[in-house]
């Protein structure tokens, strides 16, 4: 990419004035019906329209992200293309099944359930189409071999199709006007970008870096990156589209190197209002319905309870952000260090990971999935993704953040 880097580095001082207008613009952007799109991180193969840096007019950052706040598009269709590389062991399906769990899937007996199918997200590839009209229309749908999975929500209705077996799943949207507000992880490069966003503070350097062509528009590159030493998020891109400040592709790239861990952006998107029928849902003949009454009112705040436990992507709010659901722990939950590098640590109310004879075979599947480490806090075993890792010491402790294995063990022998 062509060097534009601006002179102006922001913190989070400088633009603690436009998260109110920020928090505004996100209401309407991400469907109520999509959150959760992200149930762990999301990344996106490089396969997006680049086909050149535009010329376009100087900006500083503070004035970026200024238009991102003051982004006001409620219509858009087009195409994102994901994937993610969290760089977890090969597990032959048992992960997703892991994760299925996790969310608390599939408790309906629906393979049309949401809380279940939007979790394969987590692994793999995957192309999706979406459309929004304001805060009471919007579709997900994820294309599969010879199959679809849509999310639909149209007014008070929320409906969930899987084609491949042929069943329905079927919720109300709550009447409450709050009820997209604070309920929406990211979905879309905008909720990333926005997410990200609110993790700035003076640990953090936000800079113009260039600008790019994503999905055929001009766009402008808001890059963040820590300050601090010891995170494992190497940087956060955000392409910024330059006529309507709406964030095109969202990247965030590991400290150790390689592909992004998160990568989520259109490959084609437009502005104009989609058609209404879009949005209309009959159940197929022969489908199996299943309804789930007012699901709609718990849906999206379920799903942010998972996204939060399993990351969001932007990294930083792992560790502060997550301890509001891991704070209902037995012990409760506490934050150590601040920024980019801060780590969350709870007890599991009882002992940590087993081994040896203690645990079997299945003792020594979990050893091999993680690395055993001493310390003066005693010993315990470290479970590593490329952005997230957590140590959990055999005494029960829990430390969990977007940092080094090595800024963990330190944590744990601090709290001795």
């Amino acid at each position: 990419m062509a060097p534009y880097a601006s002179d102006d580095s922001t913190t989070g001082g400088e633009v603690d004035e436009q998260h109110s207008r920020r928090r505004k613009a996100a209401r309407y952007v991400v469907p109520v019906t999509v959150v959760g799109v992200a149930a762990a991180t999301i990344g996106l193969v490089p396969a997006l329209a680049d086909s050149g840096d535009p010329d376009l007019p100087k900006i500083t950052a503070q004035q970026l992200i200024q238009k991102i706040a003051e982004s006001d598009v409620e219509q858009l269709s087009g195409t994102v293309k994901v994937s993610t590389d969290l760089g977890l062991p090969n597990l032959g399906g048992l992960e997703s099944g892991l994760m299925s769990g996790a969310a608390g899937g599939g408790e309906s007996g629906s393979s049309a359930d949401p809380t279940a199918k939007l979790t394969e997200l987590a692994t793999g590839t995957h192309t999706l189409r979406v459309a929004a009209d304001g805060p009471d229309r919007q579709k997900l749908s994820l294309l599969e071999n010879a199959a679809e999975y849509s999310l639909i929500h149209n007014g008070k209705d929320v409906w969930a199709y899987d084609s491949k077996s042929n069943e329905v799943y079927h919720g109300t949207a709550s009447d409450s006007p709050e009820r997209g507000k604070d309920r929406q992880p990211p979905a879309t490069p905008k909720d990333f970008a926005e997410e990200a966003l609110k993790a700035v503070d003076d640990t953090t350097s936000v800079t113009v870096d260039g600008t790019a062509q994503v999905a055929g528009r001009d766009a402008y590159k808001l890059l963040v990156e820590p300050r601090q030493s010891g995170s494992t998020v190497g940087a956060i891109t955000v392409a910024v589209d330059a006529e309507t400040g709406t964030p095109l592709k969202f990247t965030l790239t590991p400290a150790s190197g390689g592909a992004a861990v998160v990568d989520v952006g259109f490959t084609q998107v437009s502005f104009a209002r989609p058609a209404a029928s879009t949005f209309d849902f009959t159940p197929p003949k022969g489908a199996k319905v299943t309804e789930e009454e007012d699901a709609g009112k718990d849906f999206g705040k379920e799903f942010g309870k998972d996204f939060d436990k399993a990351g969001k992507g932007e990294a930083r709010r792992h560790a502060p952000e997550a301890g509001k659901d891991l704070g209902e722990g037995p012990d409760g939950m506490k934050t150590i260090g601040e920024g980019w590098n801060a780590i969350a640590t709870f007890g599991t109310g009882g002992e940590g990971v087993p081994s040896g004879e203690a645990a079997g075979q299945f003792g020594g599947f979990l050893d091999s999935l993680g690395d055993k480490v001493t310390g003066k806090f005693g010993s315990g075993t470290v479970f590593s993704t490329r952005l997230i890792n957590a140590l959990v010491t055999d005494d029960g402790k829990v430390y969990v953040g977007a940092v080094t294995k090595d800024a963990l063990v330190k944590a744990a022998d601090a709290g001795k």
